[in-house]
């Protein structure tokens, strides 16, 4: 019965053999339309289940003579599958990569000046970063103080804030805001926030409509409580202009010596923030994109507040314990207020958030931690701020209440 059954189910039109290979491969095919019936064969007789008048089945198929010849062969034909699709994987690997060098070597050859406005620490780092990407790229500081003008220009060092690093050749001091201006291909706003309204109304008929401004500024300003991204565009009359927020863990000092960074960049163009990552990444900094401006304007302003605050427990040897509940506290309401304001939780979990609020807070490079240390100490803040050649965000306290009451008064929170 078993034969029987194996003959008929061999002879059955639901089965039949490749005729592309040398092998008797049985493959599925679809399901006959009309019934069929199944023949039985026994030794001494034959019986069928459908009418006399039909003819018989045809002989199945011969068995393979060699036993290796057989479906066993499937693997191989997997692996042979597996091995056209690795390849096809790597050859589009290497377009990806090759396609991306060519996107950024195209934003290189197609940058030759960058103005930096400010001459601060951190924007004289900056400069002489985007400074070392290309030998011809000329990089050029508007700085308000003629002596640092002078100390950059003469010496290749900003005496101020940098006396012992050299700085590239191509980095140009300048006081004369139209000669900076003229021909710029990005523009890196590094000018305190408090001060920034007043000096981009100066140099607003040298700014050309489509310059892209990166800001490096972090912060409230006072009074108006305006961020960067409502300053530059209202300052400049102009509010298509583009712009981008860079943020994140970084003290200008590691990033002059060159050590592993990780900033973000955010911007609500895409193809804006992709090609400021593509101006300032480098092997030692590395340069994330964002669409959330609000999180990570918001984030880098909200944690000076925190910072002086972790100071102030650090000044009067609070111990661990309430360091860090001082600190995660603090990021829960950064968190919730800056979602109130329009930003993605996942941004202020981010570098431009967490990542600026553990360097600012733990470290003691941070100018804020360091006013909040000598607070705790009981030293007085006139004292302190006399002492200080950089401008501090000290007054954002009282701001962010300020901040808190608009936006609990203004609905946000129901």
């Amino acid at each position: 019965m078993a034969a029987a059954l194996l003959e008929a189910s061999f002879s059955h039109p639901l089965f039949s053999s490749n005729t592309h290979s040398s092998h008797n491969v049985l493959r599925l095919q679809k399901f006959p339309v009309k019934p069929t019936f199944l023949h039985f064969h026994t030794a001494s007789n034959t019986t069928s289940s459908r009418p006399a008048s039909t003819a018989d089945a045809p002989p199945p198929p011969p068995l393979p003579e060699n036993p290796n010849d057989s479906p066993v062969d499937a693997p191989d034909r997997t692996k042979d599958r597996r091995k056209v699709v690795r390849l096809a994987w790597e050859k589009l690997v290497r377009w990806s990569r090759s396609w991306r060098s060519k996107a950024k070597t195209d934003v290189l050859e197609r940058t030759n000046k960058v103005v930096v406005l400010g001459g601060g620490s951190f924007g004289t780092a900056m400069a002489a970063h985007v400074a070392d990407r290309k030998a011809q790229l000329e990089v050029h500081m508007l700085v308000r103080d003629p002596h640092i003008c002078q100390s950059i220009n003469e010496t290749h060092c900003n005496w101020k804030y940098f006396p012992e690093h050299k700085l590239p050749e191509n980095v140009i001091a300048t006081t004369d805001a139209k000669g900076a201006l003229l021909g710029a291909d990005y523009c890196l706003h590094a000018v305190p926030v408090q001060f920034s309204s007043s000096f981009l109304e100066g140099i607003t008929e040298y700014v050309d409509p489509g310059l892209p401004f990166i800001s490096l500024s972090k912060g409230l300003e006072l009074n108006t409580l305006r961020m960067m991204s409502q300053i530059i565009p209202q300052a400049l009359r102009n509010p298509r202009q583009p712009f981008i927020a860079l943020s994140g863990p970084s003290f200008a000092l590691e990033l002059m010596n060159k050590l592993p960074t990780a900033m973000v960049v955010a911007s609500k163009d895409k193809k804006l923030a992709n090609a400021a990552q593509q101006l300032l990444a480098t092997s030692h900094l590395r340069i994330s994109t964002s669409s959330d401006v609000t999180g990570v304007e918001i984030a880098g302003a909200l944690k000076n507040v925190l910072a002086i605050a972790a100071g102030i427990v650090e000044g009067m040897n609070l111990g661990n314990n309430s360091m860090a509940a001082l600190v995660s506290q603090g990021c829960s309401e950064i968190r919730w207020l800056a979602t109130k304001m329009g930003a993605k939780p996942a941004t202020i979990t981010g570098l431009s958030g967490t990542g600026d609020i553990m360097l600012t807070c733990f470290v003691n490079l941070s100018r804020n931690r360091t006013v909040g240390v000598r607070l705790g100490s009981g030293e007085k803040l006139d004292d302190i701020l006399s002492s200080m050649n950089q401008v501090l965000e000290i007054f954002l306290y009282s701001l962010v209440r300020t901040l808190v009451v608009n936006v609990v008064t203004d609905g946000f929170i129901f």
